[in-house]
């Protein structure tokens, strides 16, 4: 249950890619990766299902569901108005700690993390075919970190510049486990998934096909 992210998991090192973001690989146990999944498929239950947001007329290949906040082109919202109107699930005590955790892990000092305490998590889910465009993470507030994991099938995670969706930009495989966190000055990069890479999910991950990425934020917004 929860005792699985306690405070002190074990340490991993973090490859820095760019000035304030880091991956850690195999950051998540397959038995964390497990639960986790099992919590995503109660999640995608409701009240507010997975759903694929609209964005300028097009329909996400990717599909969302939310903790905390509900996101929605472009803001935050505590129902979900665009999908069935009912208050999105709140955001879990477990996952505060998660994400303490994985600032710890990725070398942010004592005061940014007891700081840290976020309050929305977008869960999205990767189907072989889906794809995520270049784009910032700005509708939050907040600046701090946005804390990513990956469980399931690997993926091609485009990261890069603050300026342009062109290049410079880093292609990383993410696999089934690692994490991801940006922030500082790389909190208003542009990142995409190219790619899902079918059939790469390890047994006992919690899921056969396809990937769950969850991102953590702060929004910074009171209500």
């Amino acid at each position: 249950m929860t005792v699985l992210f306690t405070p002190q998991l074990p340490e991993r090192d973090a490859q820095e890619i760019a000035p304030g973001a880091a991956h850690v690989p195999n950051w998540l146990s397959l038995e964390q990766q497990q639960w986790i999944a099992d919590r995503f498929h109660e999640w995608v239950r409701g009240p507010v299902p997975l759903r694929a947001a609209t964005v300028r007329g097009h329909r996400m290949s990717v599909r969302t569901v939310c903790l905390g906040w509900h996101w929605q082109p472009y803001r935050y919202t505590r129902a979900a108005t665009d999908v069935n109107g009912a208050r999105v699930l709140p955001f879990p005590d477990w996952m505060v700690r998660l994400g303490r955790s994985a600032l710890r892990s990725t070398g942010h000092d004592a005061a940014t993390i007891d700081a840290y305490t976020p309050d929305t998590a977008l869960v999205n889910y990767y189907d072989t075919n889906a794809r995520l465009g270049m784009h910032q993470d700005k509708d939050e507030e907040s600046r701090a970190p946005v804390v990513s994991l990956s469980i399931g099938d690997t993926c091609t995670f485009r990261f890069g510049n603050t300026e342009t969706r062109a290049k410079p930009y880093t292609d990383r495989l993410l696999a089934s486990g690692d994490l991801f966190v940006f922030g500082g000055p790389a909190r208003p990069a542009f990142h995409g998934v190219t790619k899902v890479h079918q059939d790469t999910a390890p047994a006992g991950c919690g899921i056969s096909h396809g990937r769950i990425n969850i991102t953590m934020r702060m929004t910074g917004l009171d209500g």
